[in-house]
């Protein structure tokens, strides 16, 4: 795997592949998730990046420099560790102190008394001049963090699990909740009961949800439940500066929701979730809706779909989706 600072200001990641032949730009999880600064007098940084296997997860462990916004305010660039396993991304904060650093690198030793190490190269002394000096950090509070991650990943992929049994658990009993498929396998965000003060916490500690509104959403066990006119929640996949934990979402993704619905007033097609491209008001790729009348109805590019078979009974749970496949095809 290698990643590499291209000059439209994504750090992108590829995999190789054919023995060695060609590498492939890793769109599924890791491509163009961090960002660097462009323009034509920009020096390049070193990053650290080591794969390593802990808490018997096989994990990549990167640190990143995070640039500060206004260089004239003595502004300086310090490095930042990152967590994957190739499918989640965690950010488990600084690592450089107070120094402005310049390149890093990982080492991380294995064993009952395993350590994580980050070296970095300092940029300058405290006289503003050009200094060689090399700083190693013993990161115990970091790698126990990554170890906290870790588990918590591994609890929501059970609690997950146990929505969809596999197909061998309902042998013999009714099979229509049964999975052919790992359901986490690319499980990137779940959200579920964990909200408070207008946060839907994403489970996975990725990106949160922010409930908007002028009605109240009230947690339930496995979700929140949106009472009255105006309560929306929004999941804000692009909006989080230069780093997008979610840029495969440019191109492709699954966006499934279990709903179910009290009794409905309003007349006409009542917007049930869509995907938004460009932010700030920009027009809806895709959206899927309800009606007093107990049908579906999708809106893709503007365009309304033809009316869609079945339909929908108050207090009756469903599962929805919405799907875009190779950045322009949408269904749901």
């Amino acid at each position: 795997m290698m990643m590499t600072a291209c000059d439209d200001g994504r750090r992108r990641v590829y995999e190789i592949g054919d023995k060695g032949e060609s590498w492939t730009e890793a769109f599924g999880t890791l491509s163009r998730v961090w960002g660097n600064p462009k323009g034509e007098n920009v020096k390049r940084v070193r990053s650290g990046f080591i794969t390593a296997t802990i808490e018997e997860s096989e994990v990549m462990l990167v640190t990143l420099p995070v640039y500060p916004k206004d260089k004239g305010d003595n502004g300086k660039d310090e490095f930042h560790l990152w967590l994957t396993d190739n499918t989640h991304i965690s950010g488990i904060g600084p690592v450089s102190c107070d120094d402005d650093a310049a390149a890093s690198s990982l080492l991380y030793k294995s064993g009952n008394n395993d350590e994580l190490i980050v070296l970095y190269e300092k940029k300058k002394d405290s006289t503003d001049k050009p200094s060689p000096g090399m700083v190693s950090v013993l990161l115990k509070k970091e790698l126990k963090r990554v170890k906290d991650v870790l588990t918590t990943w591994k609890k929501v992929d059970d609690r997950v699990s146990q929505l969809c049994p596999p197909t061998s658990a309902t042998q013999g009993t009714s099979t229509d909740n049964a999975c052919t498929d790992k359901i986490t396998n690319g499980l990137v965000g779940f959200l579920s009961g964990n909200f408070s003060d207008g946060t839907w916490r994403d489970e996975y500690l990725g990106v949160n949800a922010t409930v908007t509104g002028a009605a109240e959403a009230t947690r339930t066990p496995d979700g929140v439940t949106f009472t009255g006119r105006g309560a929306w929640a929004e999941w804000p996949v692009g909006s989080q500066g230069p780093n997008q934990l979610y840029h495969f979402a440019n191109y492709n993704f699954t966006l499934v929701a279990t709903v179910s619905f009290r009794n409905v007033l309003e007349e006409g097609n009542i917007p049930l979730m869509g995907v938004r491209l460009n932010g700030n008001g920009g027009s809806k790729s895709l959206e899927l809706s309800y009606n007093q009348g107990g049908k579906w109805a999708v809106v893709c590019s503007g365009q309304a779909t033809p009316e869609q078979k079945g339909g929908w009974e108050p207090d009756t749970k469903y599962q929805v989706a919405i799907v875009l496949q190779n950045s322009s095809q949408g269904s749901a």
